[in-house]
């Protein structure tokens, strides 16, 4: 069940993350500025064919990647989304989930001009995979306050 949000920016923004496929890429003009900041955890461009190039890998590299918009909040020409984003890779047999949030800021126009991704790269994802995940866990419980 999608969110439903009262500002046609957010919910243009909700829509097109909840149904993004592999052909939706070459239109991310509508809903991206040509000079867009997007940032997350593994990739920072300036620009819209960076974004492009971002979603464009997500696509190549990962199987039935896909947005579950799950909280919008905005006031003026700021947004905040938190998510849950599914994918699997091929050697899975199951899906993967990353739950993050999404820091936006809308052009005079609409567009998303500023996108910055926040999610926690070690426990959604580096404590996941086999040998890495032992090792990231063996850290977090000797750094943890007793």
């Amino acid at each position: 069940m999608s969110i439903r949000h009262s500002d046609p920016r957010v919910q243009a923004v909700i829509d097109f993350f909840e149904q993004l496929q592999p052909a939706d890429v070459v239109g991310l003009g509508r809903l991206y500025t040509e000079q867009a900041f997007f940032k997350d955890p593994f990739n920072e461009v300036r620009s819209l064919a960076g974004v492009q190039q971002v979603f464009a890998h997500m696509f190549e590299t990962l199987e039935q990647p896909r947005f579950l918009v799950l909280d919008a909040l905005a006031q003026g020409d700021q947004c905040f989304l938190s998510w849950d984003f599914v994918f699997q890779r091929q050697a899975q047999k199951e899906p993967m989930r990353i739950h993050g949030s999404s820091h936006l800021r809308f052009a005079v126009d609409g567009r998303v001009a500023y996108h910055r991704d926040y999610w926690d790269t070690a426990e959604e994802l580096y404590e996941k995979l086999p040998l890495l995940g032992a090792l990231m866990r063996w850290i977090k419980r000797r750094l943890r306050a007793s």
